[in-house]
């Protein structure tokens, strides 16, 4: 199990938003690809994540218009990032002790990758299935 590797679970080729483009856009892409977490981009460089929580939060404000806020605006700068071949246990631990919804996974300074609660999650039901059926036998 300690040998499971972030690149096993996570999702490969995620979309990624620049840093110009709106909260509006950005809520946009979410719903059509129905994703949570967007790498942010600055001349293809890794320079933030926008979770869906963060573009929820703004657009509530009844005073803000989402189409007029900026990415770079709302986003988490300097996101946490890991490599492809971190292991998911140190992850796992490292995301419940900063309370983060996500790593972004980065190989030679470009984005390959994000890993979510959700992919943790994912696991976690697929290692207790597997226990489960082991229990039985």
């Amino acid at each position: 199990m300690s040998s499971l590797l972030v690149r096993d679970l996570m999702t490969p080729a995620p979309h990624t938003i620049g840093v110009r483009l709106s909260l509006a856009d950005a809520a946009k892409m979410m719903k059509k690809f129905k994703i949570r977490h967007l790498p942010v981009l600055e001349n293809g460089a890794l320079v933030g994540v926008l979770s869906e929580r963060d573009v929820q939060m703004i657009s509530s404000v009844s005073e803000l218009d989402p189409s007029c806020i900026l990415v770079e605006d709302a986003m988490t700068q300097a996101p946490w990032t890991v490599k492809p071949e971190t292991s998911v246990r140190e992850v796992a631990k490292a995301m419940a002790d900063k309370k983060l919804g996500s790593a972004v996974v980065v190989e030679n300074d470009k984005v390959v990758g994000v890993f979510t609660t959700t992919d943790g999650m994912r696991c976690l039901a697929e290692l207790l299935g597997e226990t489960k059926k082991r229990a039985k036998n």
